[in-house]
């Protein structure tokens, strides 16, 4: 049997009702599914394995010769998976310790839904939010004061990412410059307006991407004399029509500001809202509870129409 048709679990168990009730609708019943549902299930299992298990015919239904031997490694399969079942639940309820974890704004729903996700999951886990700026959000990492940051890509070489969610990026520009009441503007339109500069010290791929620098058209990007570290620093200089920022469309509601527009940008790439850790860190049991618990945030934001990443209008589970 080729290992790329395996038989799933849930096929076994259910050939293990049946070599039971020795009755499809029985045994369809027994697992609240209904019998053609019942039926095309197993003979998927009976296809995966290129054995007949079962004998039908209209008055009954009888194990065959490989059906009845093969009961025994069936049960075997099923228990070995309930046994790992219970052990990584086990696992699971045994993280204890203390979690370092950055966001640039500590506020955000999002990391209350993932703290709350996981202190739910395990109680024994102590949970530290720290803010970090655009610096401390990778060397925090990467000196070990922080196991993980929620932050947005891209992010240096040696750390690792899950996506939680993407978003458009909007321009946010001076109320009183030219294009702040445009409902979009391109980034060629703004190819004249410089961007408040970063600190030196913020990673050159991170100021890279969020400068669009370059343009797609090779248009030179100009700069302030600005040094932001953080999100207040740059917007603040922006409203006092220093400069302009590429922000996350996220901003809008989130920091609404007197003196700054949010315009659309209608060529921008989206940016991405990621959980980051070092390699290092990646098995320990700390990150580990905490990459499950992002992950399962992660796929319920991917069921909402229009994923924002600090919405939290989703369930994430237990």
């Amino acid at each position: 049997m080729d290992q790329s048709s395996d038989p799933s679990i849930h096929q076994v168990r259910l050939f293990l009702v049946l070599a039971e009730e020795l009755h499809f609708g029985r045994a369809a019943r027994r697992v609240y599914i209904s019998q053609p549902a019942f039926s095309r299930q197993i003979r998927r299992l009976e296809e995966h394995l290129g054995l007949a298990l079962v004998e039908r015919s209209t008055r009954r239904v009888e194990l065959t010769a490989a059906g009845r031997d093969l009961l025994p490694a069936m049960r075997a399969l099923t228990e070995a998976a309930d046994a790992l079942r219970c052990s990584v639940a086990e696992e699971v309820r045994t993280v204890a310790g203390r979690l370092v974890l950055g966001s640039y704004i500590t506020a955000l729903p999002v990391v209350t839904e993932l703290v709350a996700l996981l202190q739910r999951r395990h109680p024994r886990l102590e949970v530290d939010v720290r803010e970090v700026d655009f610096v401390a959000q990778t060397s925090a990492l990467l000196d070990g004061s922080a196991d993980a940051v929620l932050c947005y890509a891209p992010v240096p070489a040696g750390i690792q990412t899950l996506r939680l969610a993407s978003e458009p990026q909007v321009a946010c520009l001076p109320e009183g410059h030219p294009l702040a009441d445009r409902a979009s503007v391109s980034l060629a339109e703004l190819a004249g307006t410089p961007v408040v500069g970063l600190a030196p010290t913020v990673h050159r791929e991170w100021r890279d991407f969020w400068a669009a620098d370059p343009r797609p058209d090779g248009t030179s990007v100009s700069y302030s004399t600005h040094t932001a570290t953080t999100f207040e620093s740059s917007v603040s200089a922006v409203s006092r029509g220093h400069g302009m920022r590429f922000v996350s469309a996220a901003c809008r509601e989130l920091f609404p500001r007197p003196g700054i527009r949010y315009v659309d940008v209608s060529d921008a790439p989206p940016c991405a809202a990621v959980l980051a850790w070092t390699t290092a860190r990646r098995d320990t049991p700390v990150v580990v509870a905490l990459r499950r618990a992002a992950a399962d945030i992660a796929a319920a934001l991917r069921g909402v129409p229009d994923p924002r990443w600090w919405h939290t209008g989703f369930a994430a589970g237990t």
